[in-house]
C-alpha cells in the first residue's frame, strides 16, 4: 500500500479508451491510491469506446489541483473534448508548476498540447498526434513509456503495465 494518502484526479468524458482509463486507475487503488474520476458532470456514466462506464465522481468545476497529488489523462477520442474545458488546463498547469506527477497515454497529448506544459519536454503518444507533440515544443521518441522529471508518457494499451507502473512510481516519490 506504497500509495496509501495519495489523490488521484483522472478525467474522463466520452470516448475514452477503455483500457487507458481503467487499468492504471485499478492499479493506483490496488496500491492504495485514491482515485477520482472527474467530468464535466458528476455522477453522470461516461462511455468508454467499448461501452464500459465511468461514473464521474466530480465535475471539473469543482476541482482544484491543491487537492490532488496527480494527474492522469486516459486516451481514446475524449481527449479532444477534456482539452476544451479551462478548468482542466488550469488543473494540468498548476499540476505542472507543482511538478505533480501527470499521466497521458496516447491520445491524452492533445490535452496537455492545449495546457501548453509540453515545451521543452521529451515525450511519447500515439504516432498519430507525434505532430502536435512536436508543434508544442517536446521532442517526441517512440518508447513505451518515457518519463521526463514529473511527466509519464505512453503509446497505446500495449504499454499500460510499463505506464502504469511508472506512473506509481513517480506518485510514491520513486
Amino acid at each position: 500500500m506504497r500509495l496509501k494518502g495519495k489523490k488521484v484526479v483522472c478525467f474522463v468524458d466520452a470516448e475514452f479508451e477503455d483500457l487507458e482509463l481503467w487499468y492504471p486507475v485499478i492499479r493506483l487503488r490496488e496500491e492504495g491510491a485514491e482515485v477520482h474520476l472527474a467530468a464535466p458532470e458528476a455522477g453522470k456514466a461516461y462511455h468508454g469506446k467499448y461501452g464500459v462506464p465511468a461514473v464521474a465522481d466530480k465535475a471539473y468545476a469543482e476541482l482544484s489541483a491543491d487537492d490532488y497529488d496527480g494527474v492522469l489523462v486516459p486516451g481514446g477520442w475524449a481527449p479532444d473534448k477534456i482539452r476544451r474545458y479551462p478548468e482542466v488546463l488550469d488543473i494540468l498547469r498548476q499540476a505542472d508548476t507543482d511538478q505533480k506527477p501527470i499521466g497521458q497515454i496516447c491520445h491524452a497529448g492533445w490535452v496537455l498540447v492545449s495546457a501548453g506544459i509540453l515545451k521543452g519536454k521529451k515525450v511519447t503518444s500515439t504516432p498519430g498526434i507525434k505532430d502536435d507533440m512536436t508543434n508544442a515544443g517536446a521532442t517526441w521518441v517512440d518508447e513505451p513509456v518515457v518519463v521526463d522529471g514529473h511527466l509519464v508518457s505512453s503509446r497505446r494499451p500495449p504499454d499500460l503495465a510499463p505506464y502504469a507502473r511508472a506512473f506509481a512510481d513517480k506518485l510514491a516519490g520513486e
